[in-house]
């Protein structure tokens, strides 16, 4: 017996040791990993980087609105055959000219073990996961057009992430390993960005972190600043040439904030809780 891929993060991408433990067993257990989490928090990345690194094919598939389960299987082209027989095209008498191949069907034919993400899954229609749940089981499909089963040449190691946007049916949980990632402490949050800026000076790390975390734990905030927002805050910081000192915010908003609060109600309620402070320092 073969024994599985083992993930142990990545020069890119700090993995704590529960999320390694996390991808493993999913990968051992051969059941789709369900990643939860604040947005930004690199749900997406993991995907990219658990391929990456175990050196497979990434194979995504981003989730909308409007997505349809069938879509990740295959689409007949009913209305490119029509208008093909109008014309008087050949290709209409092999009905398999009109199939358009989805994710899940490319995930299968790899030639070598793909990981395969379905990104941001409770955007779709409550039914969505349901309407996956025998394909998922069975590693195979029927294409009735064409009267063939699709059959996975080798089980993809399968990726769902999902911003809680809605609740995801029972059934479609039992099928999965779950894990959240939990908003990383200061330890794991400063060896992130020293992935990402080897070369940041000490004090302005310290003081960025002093806000950034300041303003994550203001009450009231309508949107927490996620860790992707605070990689973006500190380029510009650099790219500005921004002081320490600077950071040090004693009267309206802190520099740049735009890349750390996104509404002009959490701005609002920063600005008034630095006054606050300020009043009764004063």
């Amino acid at each position: 017996m073969t024994s599985s891929p083992r993930f142990t993060g990545s020069d890119q991408y700090i993995a704590t040791p529960d999320l390694m433990l996390a991808v493993n067993a999913a990968i051992t257990l051969q059941r789709p990993l369900l990643i939860k989490g604040e947005p930004g928090t690199g749900k997406t990345l993991l995907a990219e980087e658990i391929a990456r690194s175990l050196g497979k094919p990434l194979i995504s598939w981003h989730i909308k609105s409007t997505t349809k389960a069938q879509q990740g299987l295959y689409e007949y082209d009913a209305v490119s055959r029509l208008r093909d027989g109008q014309l008087g095209d050949a290709r209409v008498h092999d009905i398999g000219n009109y199939i358009v191949r989805g994710k899940l069907w490319e995930a299968f034919e790899s030639d070598r073990q793909a990981v395969l993400l379905i990104d941001e899954i409770d955007k779709a229609d409550i039914e969505f996961p349901n309407d996956l749940l025998r394909e998922l089981d069975r590693m195979a499909f029927d294409v009735y057009e064409t009267r063939q089963t699709v059959s996975a040449r080798h089980r993809p190691i399968i990726v769902i992430t999902s911003n809680n946007e809605k609740e995801l049916p029972d059934a479609f949980l039992r099928r999965c390993f779950f894990h959240y990632i939990r908003f990383p402490d200061r330890d794991t949050l400063r060896a992130i960005v020293d992935v990402h800026y080897p070369a940041l000076r000490e004090d302005l790390l310290r003081e960025a972190l002093e806000l950034f975390y300041a303003v994550r734990e203001l009450p009231g905030l309508k949107k927490k600043p996620s860790t992707s927002e605070l990689l973006d805050w500190l380029k510009l910081l650099l790219a500005e040439g921004v002081e320490p000192a600077a950071l040090k915010v004693s009267e309206g908003l802190p520099p740049l904030s735009g890349a750390l609060l996104k509404n002009e109600q959490d701005a609002n309620l920063f600005e008034r809780l630095i006054k606050m402070v300020r009043a009764r320092q004063g």
